[in-house]
């Protein structure tokens, strides 16, 4: 997500994942910077962020798998899904990921984007190389591809999603993963979307406003759908109503990073994840910005870099984050 977008308008060519590596260099040491006492009740005061892999181009969607009790994530321009284990650390678990063909020369970004396991127990992902939004099974590793076209036109690339407690899947689609992005000749969209997928297969276009859509999240209630912008001109959080049918109303902010970005902390807007409270660990310029349900900022937990995207796991103790070149971990306080 971050790692293949552009933060200047003036570089919308060039991959972030270098100009991140290059950026990160002397940057300062992992911390969690406290703004409201409310933090205790979620981050235990002594709290530290561990880093407990590296040597990634650019990690990505991390997922917990509870029925195996193990963390995923990717790698999309290795085009690579790793599996992380308390026991046995890193593992790599698919490769490819993503597309299953020699890359072509008009795709970044060929792997896995953003994933999330389903009510069933699938892996749902957003597969940038392919352009589609796919099923795996984790036991066999079979692929299925759900929908990889909208009214007749491929999608661009899809980046990241969430799963709905109905099997619906909510997702975006910039063109991240394209070589050349907007100018790619191989858009046949001429916008980016937020989207629904129903299971009976039907893709229902919910947004086509925003330059830059990216990384999503759900409501325990199901009735917020969270959308972060990664746009360098709109570094948001905006909160979606949702009804009974799945559709979206009018979008409210939830979260602004204008100044954070202006101050020139590492990242953007990308994913994100939901506590069962409804909190809201939302990746933005500096970091995991965790929020209150209400959009009030509670902590800012950073690691130095960019962190592309995070998600609760190991049963609620451990938020982990994908940034940069290395997988991190937080321990959670949980009821």
């Amino acid at each position: 997500m971050i790692g293949r977008r552009t933060i200047l308008a003036g570089l919308a060519t060039i991959p972030l994942t270098s100009m991140l590596a290059q950026a990160a260099d002397g940057m300062a040491a992992p911390r969690i910077d406290r703004l409201d006492p409310a933090l205790d009740r979620i981050l235990a005061p002594d709290a530290q962020v561990k880093v407990i892999a590296r040597g990634y181009r650019w990690a990505e969607g991390p997922a917990w798998v509870p029925q195996g009790d193990y963390l995923l994530f990717n790698d999309p321009p290795s085009n690579i899904l790793y599996r992380w284990t308390k026991a046995q650390g890193v593992t790599p678990f698919l490769s490819p990921s993503g597309l299953q063909t020699i890359v072509p020369e008009g795709i970044r970004e060929p792997g896995l984007n953003g994933i999330a396991i389903t009510p069933g127990g699938m892996l749902a992902g957003a597969d940038s190389g392919t352009r589609a939004i796919v099923q795996i099974d984790l036991r066999t590793k079979q692929r299925t591809i759900l929908a990889d076209r909208y009214d007749g036109k491929r999608f661009n690339s899809p980046n990241d999603l969430c799963v709905a407690p109905s099997g619906a899947i909510y997702f975006t689609d910039p063109p991240y993963g394209l070589a050349q992005a907007d100018e790619s000749p191989l858009r046949e969209l001429d916008f980016c979307g937020l989207f629904r997928l129903d299971p009976d297969g039907a893709v229902t276009l919910l947004d086509r406003s925003h330059r830059r859509p990216n990384g999503l999240g759900l409501s325990p209630d199901g009735a917020t759908l969270y959308l972060a912008l990664s746009d360098e001109k709109r570094p948001q959080v905006q909160a979606y109503p949702i009804d009974a049918k799945g559709q979206t109303g009018s979008p409210r902010l939830f979260l602004d990073l204008h100044a954070e970005l202006a101050a020139g902390e590492p990242g953007l807007p990308d994913g994100m994840d939901v506590a069962p409270d409804g909190h809201v660990f939302a990746t933005g310029p500096g970091g995991v910005h965790v929020c209150a349900p209400d959009g009030r900022r509670l902590g800012v937990i950073r690691t130095g870099k960019a962190i592309a995207n995070c998600c609760i796991g190991d049963m609620g103790k451990s938020l982990f984050l994908t940034s940069s070149d290395m997988l991190a971990v937080v321990p959670l306080r949980t009821s």
